[in-house]
């Protein structure tokens, strides 16, 4: 099989959805062949020369990558250039994050490939190996991007995290315990911050007040609750998720009004729609908004800024599926395992994820009905 490796090109990315490493394990131990666009790796410090040693071939464009690939290994969601160049037989293997993008899933059904997502990917015991790496990023860079937000010149409430001694700290609300939340409590009362993580599951809350102790509030997810603390927060981290599922917008555009000013948003929960209605999606380049004197961080690739931790972290975790793919063939790999089979969002023009097709209104084909 001809695996295809292309640069990225969504806003600020500079991850890679194979680093020469990964492709020197599927071309020495495995015997597959590996197309990489040139300078895709640039943005982790890897060369066409890198690639080229460990045995990959260099693609002068993106177009030859995906004419010639039989799978395709990215990172972020294909673009509309992207996604017009997929064609039936391919497979594709990265972040797709359907639910709240009707545009990404019509174009994706029309192209007719096979189109795996890696953040419905399961493992036993129910969690989402491909989406923990990134989510561990992301949960660390909330507290860091937010701590950024509360500072004055970006429209913050001029407030220092940690504060000092006799000026109180920030107080920092978390919603959602998973993943994405434990780290970000992780950062913030290292920080030295007054934090509370607010869920619906209580088994959570008591995983995260055995780790962390006094140091950090859990709080049960009743409304009323809820909107307690969020008018007394200085920063917002929204770390909600149902996997492949649009994220619940638990934080209202009223009580958004109601905040402190120059409070700060960092919704996490955006590649999924986001959690506050008043969310929407923004870039690197271009990462905050305001909203009723609330500052908004809502970048749906955080952990593209930091590329290099987050390429391995992601690669770590994939290779072992592009193994399978690669070996077995799309379709004997995902019948052969019902947790990749999992991340099957769209198969020959039919949607295979019952969230997705349930968030756009469309028929839901079961996986094993879609693969014969």
């Amino acid at each position: 099989m001809l695996i295809g490796v292309p640069k990225e090109i969504k806003d600020n990315e500079f991850r890679v959805g194979m680093a020469p490493a990964g492709v020197s394990e599927v071309v020495e131990q495995h015997g597959q062949k590996v197309l990489v666009e040139s300078n895709a790796g640039a943005g982790i410090g890897y060369t066409d020369e890198d690639y080229e040693k460990v045995g990959a071939t260099i693609a002068a464009s993106a177009e030859e990558v995906f004419e010639k690939a039989d799978l395709i290994v990215k990172v972020k969601e294909p673009q509309p250039v992207e996604r017009k160049r997929l064609s039936k037989g391919q497979t594709l293997f990265t972040y797709l994050h359907l639910a709240p993008d009707d545009e990404q899933t019509q174009d994706l059904i029309e192209s007719g490939a096979t189109c795996i997502a890696y953040e419905t990917v399961t493992q036993p015991g129910r969690g989402l190996p491909l989406l923990a790496p990134m989510s561990e990023v992301a949960g660390r860079m909330s507290i860091q991007a937010g701590a950024h937000c509360l500072e004055k010149a970006r429209g913050g409430r001029g407030m220092l995290i940690s504060g000092v001694p006799g000026v109180r700290p920030a107080n920092v609300v978390i919603i959602g315990g998973g993943v994405v939340g434990a780290n970000a409590a992780y950062v913030a009362v290292g920080m030295g911050a007054s934090v509370a993580v607010i869920d619906r599951n209580i088994d959570v809350l008591r995983a995260l007040n055995a780790r962390f102790g006094p140091s950090l509030k859990t709080v049960f997810a009743l409304r009323d609750v809820l909107n307690e603390y969020l008018l007394e927060a200085d920063l917002v981290i929204g770390a909600v998720l149902i996997p492949g599922a649009e994220a619940p917008k638990l934080i209202t555009a009223d009580i958004v009004k109601q905040m402190k000013r120059g409070a700060a948003i960092v919704d996490v929960a955006i590649d999924q729609g986001g959690c506050a209605e008043t969310s929407r999606p923004t870039t690197h380049s271009d990462p905050t908004y305001v909203v009723d004197e609330v500052m908004h961080y809502c970048v749906t690739n955080m952990p593209g800024a930091v590329p290099h931790t987050s390429t391995y972290a992601l690669n770590n975790a994939t290779l072992p599926f592009v193994v399978a793919l690669a070996d077995k063939g799309t379709e004997q790999a995902l019948k052969d395992d019902e947790h990749l089979r999992n991340g099957l969002n769209v198969h020959q023009g039919k949607v295979t994820y019952k969230a997705v097709a349930d968030s756009q209104g469309l028929t839901y084909t079961d996986p094993l009905d879609a693969l014969g």
